[in-house]
């Protein structure tokens, strides 16, 4: 097969790009309506596990980020995305015939160890071929088709599920990664030349940890990050249960989410407005002042007890701040911790997505095992996490900051 060498037109590229870094959303947001007929068929005397199989995915995702970095660097963007598309569509294989609760957590964290390739080689791409506003401008174009997904893929996951069950689901992610596998290998060109290779070294990354840890600024970002992520991936793990077991909604749940993904996704265009106005620590403190009141609100309301309909509306409200939070938060968390990173730009961000997630998973597993028929623990848990990310950030100070 001849290898590609003519650059791709920029609406394929940026159809391309989205499709690749859709793969995360996808596998996970597609999942949750599957999550109840999991639970029954692999784990029927504790419904509540099925939420592993969201923060197992997530657990292999962010140990994944740690490694296809430096793979790519060294390798080249192209070999590290197909080698993890034949990992990911094995692991989907395996996930189809789990007997086991296990086998399919264990399924789900390969699924996310190799759904690092595109989340991180995809992004290295771009930068290879494009750069400022250029690069700025595709990436917007690809973050817009990419906020698109969670708000389509569980009406997706539903209809899989109502004409073939649930796991029909792992025969449409692996479909969908293979399409994208085989769209980049025919078409995309390998994008780091011979010369701009660099040599694996798990010393350097060793180093690389060691210095973004001490750094004061980039230790605290890296801990609000950790719990921001913690609030979403709370929320991704347990909303489906509340919705249907709480409010009796699961028909209509991939609507609901649905909605909630197209309100959420506005944070960005919001952020773009206000960003260069206020600054990025008065977002992130706004936010999450923001949301410890919001939690607040809700954990009062359960309280009260008022009739299911009205409850329902104040959580459908209060998920869709979380999800506006999370945009609002971390990409400007993201954006301080490598303003003094830029020496090792690549690896610090590796670094500090990888950490930030898995310790987002330790977070989100105990308060979504906690569910009990209400959304008391979840709000209580993002509580906790909101008030201690207002505090962190209010510690946060810029090499830039005098004194």
């Amino acid at each position: 097969m001849t290898r590609p060498t003519k650059p791709l037109h920029q609406t394929e590229f940026v159809a391309l790009i989205a499709m690749l870094a859709a793969t995360v959303a996808f596998s996970i947001d597609a999942m949750l309506p599957a999550l109840p007929e999991i639970g029954a068929a692999l784990t029927p005397n504790n419904l509540n596990a099925a939420q592993l199989i969201i923060t197992s995915f997530v657990l292999g995702m962010g140990l994944g980020t740690f490694f296809t970095g430096p793979l790519a660097d060294r390798f080249g963007r192209k070999p590290v995305i197909v080698c993890g598309a034949v990992l990911y569509v094995s692991a989907c294989a395996l996930a189809f015939i789990a007997p086991t609760l296990q086998t399919m957590l264990l399924a789900r964290f390969l699924m996310g160890l190799a759904a690092a390739a595109p989340r991180v080689a995809a992004m290295a791409l771009v930068r290879d071929v494009y750069s400022g506003r250029d690069m700025a401008r595709i990436m917007s174009f690809v973050m817009l088709v990419f906020a698109l997904v969670p708000a389509l893929a569980p009406s997706l996951g539903a209809v899989i599920i109502d004409l073939a069950g649930w796991r029909a689901v792992f025969i449409a992610f692996a479909s969908f990664t293979s399409l994208a596998a085989l769209w980049l290998t025919l078409r995309q060109p390998e994008t780091l030349k011979p010369e701009n290779r660099r040599p694996l070294s798990f010393k350097a990354l060793a180093a690389a940890t060691a210095e973004v840890f001490a750094h004061p600024t980039v230790r605290l970002s890296i801990f609000v990050q950790t719990l921001s992520f913690g609030m979403l991936f709370s929320v991704l793990s347990s909303t489906q249960q509340v919705f249907d077991e709480t409010y009796g909604q699961g028909d209509t749940f991939h609507l609901w989410f649905g909605g909630i993904a197209i309100l959420a996704a506005t944070s960005s265009v919001v952020n773009a407005r206000l960003v260069g106005r206020l600054g990025m620590r008065k977002i992130i403190k706004a936010m999450f002042l923001a949301q410890s009141i919001a939690s607040l609100l809700i954990i009062g309301i359960d309280l009260l007890h008022l009739p299911n309909h009205i409850e329902l509306l104040f959580y459908a409200v209060w998920t869709t701040t979380v999800f506006f939070q999370a945009g609002l938060t971390i990409g400007n968390l993201n954006a301080l911790a490598l303003e003094p990173m830029g020496h090792i730009a690549g690896s610090a961000a590796s670094i500090i997505t990888a950490i930030s997630t898995i310790g987002a998973v330790i977070i989100a597993v105990p308060i979504g095992l906690s569910f009990n028929g209400t959304p008391f623990p979840l709000a209580i848990g993002c509580f906790i996490c909101a008030v201690l990310a207002f505090w962190l950030t209010s510690k946060i100070r810029r090499d830039s900051d005098e004194g």
